[in-house]
């Protein structure tokens, strides 16, 4: 149960465009955005960095969405690992690429380009002085400074929300839920 009680929807009229959009993008409210509407600067500067960085740029949002994972992977929040699994899912990537993000060094699913992303994901989120000089440059080989950038500012959006998610000890939502579930997610850890 959330540690703050979530704000209900019909109590934010005025943020109706960006709970429908959240619904198109998502499948679902999410109740973290719900609890942070107890403050409503904070959530319209959250929906503008948010919808920026997931979704708009030039890296493709399904790799977005496994950045993300791999952050909150590396973070240890598991709700935001439901909710970038069942994202990265929705935005393109195979349930058995989804499943082997966990062995994103030697699995087929994944180029040297995605490899590389993922690999600053990982360091990124374990502890951003963890990405070292060769996995940037590494990045760098396979991505625009642009997109270099792009993947950086996933990594830091996600940063906050694992924080947020688990700090506020908000409930995970039926759909991603059940897509974490059936990929057994909720059990796999990444690689030390």
């Amino acid at each position: 149960m959330s540690r703050v009680p979530l704000i209900s929807r019909d109590e934010l009229p005025d943020y109706a465009p960006m709970f429908q959009m959240l619904e198109q993008s998502m499948g679902y409210l999410p109740n973290n955005i719900l609890s942070m509407a107890h403050w409503p600067e904070l959530l319209n500067a959250f929906a503008g960095i948010g919808a920026t960085i997931l979704q708009s740029g030039e890296v493709e949002p399904e790799l977005k969405q496994l950045v993300a994972m791999v952050a909150s992977t590396a973070h240890g929040c598991e709700y935001c690992q439901a909710h970038t699994s069942h994202s990265a899912h929705k935005h393109g990537a195979s349930r058995d690429k989804v499943a082997a993000v966990f062995e994103f060094e030697s699995s087929p699913f994944f180029s040297d380009r995605e490899r590389s992303a993922l690999r600053v994901a990982w360091h990124g989120g374990l502890q951003p002085n963890a990405v070292t000089d060769a996995d940037f440059e590494d990045l760098k080989r396979h991505f625009s400074d642009r997109e270099t950038v792009e993947i950086v500012s996933v990594i830091a959006l996600f940063g906050f929300l694992n924080r947020w998610s688990d700090t506020m000890a908000s409930e995970l939502e039926p759909l991603p839920q059940e897509f974490a579930e059936s990929m057994s997610l909720a059990t796999r850890e990444m690689p030390a």
